[in-house]
């Protein structure tokens, strides 16, 4: 379609020794983000990006990282876009907290319990923040993601005044498994980079 694509390894990503893992305990739209945002700006300084054609998006916790780029860093991206995301870290919390004990621990461990932390990153908590247009997209079957957290992400940006698309899923899960949902959503999401960046758009 035309762009470029940067994935960096932020702390916490895995496959790069358990000490760099272990950066990322309880970072989550802290230092983790900043590591986003340094490749952004790095990608910008060295020639691979254009400033002012720049998206930030992903699924899961990348998503949760694309809509807290956009709340952290308003000026840096033209577009937000997050599939199967976790928007408030509260409620992420509260719903680990209730399931396995091994959930419980993880949370407690990664994404920890202060709460006024926790509701200072969390995304759908900041959306006043964000000046760009955003697209949602959410399964409604996740048991990952619940697609309440989208839902909630939804309703903020739009008390916020923020321009905001969604596409749901009701059969889907933490992932879009169906082909005719993968067509509609990779279509949707290049046309919504085509209205903000330029780039190309789906061909039937």
């Amino acid at each position: 379609a035309g762009y470029v694509v940067l994935q960096p390894n932020f702390r916490g990503s895995g496959g790069r020794g358990l000490a760099f893992q272990r950066l990322g305990a309880r970072q989550w739209g802290q230092s983790m983000q900043d590591d986003v945002t340094d490749a952004t700006r790095w990608a910008i300084e060295q020639g691979y990006a254009d400033a002012q054609k720049v998206c930030i998006y992903g699924a899961s916790y990348g998503a949760y990282a694309a809509l807290m780029g956009a709340v952290r860093e308003p000026e840096l991206y033209r577009c937000a876009a997050g599939m199967v995301g976790v928007y408030d870290l509260p409620r992420l919390h509260s719903e680990r907290a209730r399931g396995a004990r091994w959930a419980g621990n993880w949370s407690e461990d990664w994404v920890g319990s202060d709460a006024a932390i926790l509701a200072a990153n969390s995304p759908n908590r900041q959306a006043q923040r964000i000046r760009v247009p955003v697209l949602l997209s959410s399964g409604g079957q996740d048991n990952t993601a619940t697609p309440q957290h989208t839902t909630l992400m939804e309703e903020a940006l739009r008390k916020a005044g923020v321009p905001v698309q969604h596409l749901y899923y009701p059969t889907e899960g933490h992932g879009y498994y169906k082909p005719e949902n993968q067509y509609s959503y990779y279509r949707g999401l290049l046309d919504f980079l085509a209205d903000h960046l330029g780039g190309a758009r789906a061909t039937p």
